[in-house]
């Protein structure tokens, strides 16, 4: 099962930025990458803050491992977003990879 999130929906004009409205959107994820599916985030027309970010993407890199990012789909990102996500991802993993190999 594949999902494809349209963040606009989630956004207060164009933009999605609070951790709390990350949670339950993490937990549909979570729902999605147990079943063995793949989930695209399309980011249209949607720019987001790092807290965001963190809480979808972060938490699941420390509770799945950076695997997880091989089946998550960044789509229509702006380069800001893109910076983001990337620097999200490169701090999580460095901590999951810190605090699994000691």
């Amino acid at each position: 099962m594949n999902s494809h999130i349209l963040l606009t929906k989630y956004a207060r004009g164009h933009l999605v930025g609070a951790r709390v409205t990350a949670m339950p959107l993490r937990e549909q994820v979570e729902g999605v990458l147990l079943q063995g599916g793949e989930v695209v985030f399309d980011f249209t027309a949607v720019e987001a803050t790092q807290s965001f970010i963190d809480e979808l993407i972060g938490v699941l890199i420390l509770r799945h491992g950076p695997d997880v990012l091989d089946r998550l789909i960044f789509k229509s990102c702006s380069d800001d977003v893109r910076a983001i996500i990337e620097f999200v991802a490169a701090d999580r993993c460095d901590q999951y990879i810190k605090t699994h190999t000691h």
